[in-house]
């Protein structure tokens, strides 16, 4: 259940499989990780149901009471493997928000790059926002910038932003409303592979710093997860992809989480 992603606790993978729809997808993680390991490129353009076990496991963390460490809601990135708001995963998705109803005790953290379908994919009970569902986007560079527009039309008990893999420096100066309205941000560089067709591009430490201390300005919790494996190589990091914070320089030593109440705390 554990994840390797800094930001969350656990991972509940309702499908398989996505659709390239913007440059933070060039290198996706996940069709490198299953073309590398397992030989498989049906990933790329095929979503495929996750199996009942996989699907259902929220309900037996629920069950289970499980808790992280300190007592706080366990984090559940929905989902790692795909994104939920696919246009394939609509058949089923009201089975994604059914479990999500039952499991109040979890907090699930949905990042989609599709937010101009969430409004239309919401369930009818939705109102001001599930208490325990956090709504995000990914924004890789300036272009993707109009994605935090489409989040602010949502209402949500946290939204965030997830600015991985920072391909390309960020300004946030003439989005003052997206910017104010977002309870956390996510900042890093891609990982990736020394050649072939999954290799990394390159992030500059100014991107990192710049983007944090903007988003610190405007108020907003930071968690800088990674380097990336360009920047890691370059400083000579010992974490492959650079996400070991105790190999960063102090003042990007950020590790923030959201709450709902606007404060912030520190891991």
């Amino acid at each position: 259940m554990n994840s390797a992603i800094q930001w969350t606790d656990a991972t509940w993978n309702v499908a398989v499989g996505c659709t390239k729809v913007s440059p933070g997808c060039k290198y996706c993680y996940m069709m490198r990780d299953f073309e590398g390991r397992y030989g498989r490129s049906d990933v790329n353009g095929t979503v495929t149901r996750t199996k009942p076990g996989t699907f259902n496991a929220p309900l037996k963390w629920q069950k289970q009471g499980l808790r992280c460490v300190d007592g706080s809601p366990l984090k559940v990135f929905t989902s790692s493997l795909t994104d939920v708001f696919h246009p394939d995963i609509d058949e089923y998705r009201h089975e994604i928000w059914e479990i999500i109803r039952q499991c109040p005790d979890l907090i699930f953290q949905i990042l989609t790059k599709r937010p101009e379908r969430i409004i239309e994919h919401l369930p009818q009970d939705w109102g001001h926002g599930y208490e325990n569902v956090w709504l995000g986007v990914s924004v890789e560079s300036q272009a993707q910038m109009l994605r935090l527009e489409e989040l602010l039309m949502i209402n949500c008990a946290v939204r965030f932003a997830s600015f991985e893999p920072l391909i390309d420096c960020i300004q946030l100066s003439e989005w003052y409303a997206p910017i104010k309205a977002l309870r956390w941000a996510i900042i890093g560089g891609e990982s990736g592979n020394d050649t072939g067709k999954y290799r990394y591009r390159p992030c500059k430490i100014e991107w990192l710093e710049e983007l944090a201390d903007e988003l610190e300005w405007y108020g907003v919790p930071v968690f800088v997860k990674q380097f990336g494996t360009h920047l890691a190589k370059q400083l000579g990091m010992k974490s492959r992809h650079g996400g070991d914070i105790s190999e960063f320089p102090e003042h990007l030593r950020l590790r923030q989480f959201p709450r709902p109440a606007g404060k912030t705390e520190k891991q």
